[in-house]
């Protein structure tokens, strides 16, 4: 497996877990029913692309992403600062919408630095960015 192709994937995982890891800590401030089924269909779906990453990873015998705690602590504080005083569904879909925005950044970054990747490590990050895009369009009308 190629270096660029392991980076895509490596980019996909941790995409995916931080959108996992953010939607367990807000979760449990969402009042609203129907954005409540929307974000755990979404964690669903975060966890369907994070296994085919992984899966794609172990075939070609490369190593997985590896996360920092130091992350995890930012992201899991990020969310709880930012729902301290505001826990409205518009508010937390925004929430959500920013979080979709810097994971289609960071993936389109990825792919730009990394060119060289085959269609198959392609596949997955296009299959992510094209979820996070409906994600954005599903959370507007919560807005």
């Amino acid at each position: 497996m190629r270096n660029d192709d392991v980076r895509i994937l490596q980019e996909v995982q941790r995409n995916t877990k931080m959108a996992m890891k953010a939607i367990d800590t807000i979760s449990e401030k969402i009042y609203d029913d129907d954005l409540s089924m929307h974000v755990a269909r979404e964690s669903m779906k975060y966890a369907d692309i994070y296994n085919k990453a992984t899966d794609r990873l172990l075939d070609g015998r490369a190593p997985s992403y590896r996360e920092t705690g130091f992350e995890d602590m930012m992201l899991k504080g990020g969310v709880r600062a930012n729902t301290m005083l505001n826990t409205s569904t518009s508010h937390i879909a925004e929430l959500m919408i920013q979080g979709s925005n810097r994971g289609l950044t960071s993936m389109w970054k990825a792919i730009n630095h990394h060119e060289n990747a085959g269609n198959t490590s392609m596949e997955v990050a296009k299959e992510l960015m094209d979820f996070e895009e409906k994600n954005i369009e599903r959370l507007k009308k919560y807005l």
